[in-house]
């Protein structure tokens, strides 16, 4: 049995100011951990090789949660392929190299949904990963988390050890989530758009796709928890990872409603099927996950009144 983590750890949050790394410092705090390094971008260069080890040899880290990287929507994705698969590769090798070659016990890889073939047997169980072709939209990004995954699996083979812990979660949202329409993912973005087109007093919105896709979207503090959770049980990944999902999928048409309603939009939505929809339906497998004992406490309507009031209070 891998060890465990404890409170005398001390934990190395690379992202925290990200989506998830901020859900993951909040969480922790609350649990009373308090040996938490969240170095922001500023002070620490993940894409510097250079600068990671030289942390690595000041600090004693004994858990990293990497959720540093480049993430985006469709249109990000397939505007920037290299630059999503530049930054996020150089990230994952200079710390997971560091991280091998150090003290540090534990390494959580964070995964992506998109990391599956387009058209997948659903929920999506891990043993369907490389059976398919990936949606186009995200290749560039899903291919470096596969790497990335992989990566941590080599380690763990090559070193004989379970130092790397793989999870794939669903479709994250939550406070300090990118709100931005043409960068950021689809809730957060919707948000945003359905607050300006209320701000404007628009009488309608015009979205993309045809809203028929569905997604299983999961809040940040939940796949905060879920890591933690992992982490304290000891619970090992030597060459799988684990899906984390909130067992419960929209399509985009519903998640737009629920978002219009929360925001007070009173206009029409129009639906612009010229543009691209992604993936027909991505549902996550979390059975093993579940039968952990671990499961999801916030549901979307819940999560987004949330996120939506982070956003007036922060993005705004």
């Amino acid at each position: 049995m891998a060890s465990s983590m404890e409170k005398s750890n001390t934990i190395l949050i690379a992202g925290a100011g990200g989506l998830i790394g901020r859900a993951c410092l909040k969480t922790l705090k609350k649990k009373g951990y308090d040996k938490i390094l969240a170095p922001t971008s500023q002070e620490l260069n993940y894409m510097d090789s250079c600068a990671v080890n030289n942390y690595f040899h000041a600090n004693i880290i004994d858990v990293v949660i990497l959720a540093a990287g480049k993430v985006g929507g469709i249109l990000d994705n397939a505007t920037n392929p290299v630059d999503f698969l530049n930054t996020n590769l150089r990230i994952h090798l200079n710390l997971t190299a560091a991280a091998q070659f150090s003290e540090c016990h534990k390494v959580v890889l964070l995964g992506s949904s998109c990391m599956y073939p387009k058209d997948c047997k659903q929920p999506m169980s891990v043993s369907e990963l490389s059976n398919g072709k990936m949606e186009p939209t995200s290749v560039a990004y899903a291919t470096s988390k596969i790497a990335a995954l992989q990566l941590g699996f080599s380690y763990n083979q090559q070193f004989g050890t379970n130092k790397f812990l793989s999870i794939i979660p669903n479709s994250a949202y939550g406070p300090g989530d990118n709100f931005d329409p043409d960068r950021g993912h689809v809730l957060s973005a919707l948000i945003d758009r359905f607050h300006h087109a209320k701000h404007n007093n628009s009488s309608s919105l015009t979205l993309w796709g045809s809203g028929i896709p569905r997604r299983e979207f999961i809040f940040s503090e939940d796949i905060a928890n879920a890591i933690i959770f992992l982490l304290e049980s000891g619970t090992s990944t030597h060459d799988q990872p684990i899906n984390m999902g909130s067992g419960v999928d929209h399509s985009i048409r519903e998640l737009a409603e629920i978002i219009k309603a929360e925001v007070g939009f009173v206009g029409t939505v129009d639906w612009d099927a010229r543009k691209p929809d992604g993936a027909a339906r991505k549902m996550l497998d979390s059975s093993p996950l579940n039968a952990l004992g671990w499961m999801p406490k916030t549901n979307l309507e819940a999560g987004i009144k949330a996120t939506y009031a982070w956003y007036l209070n922060n993005a705004v």
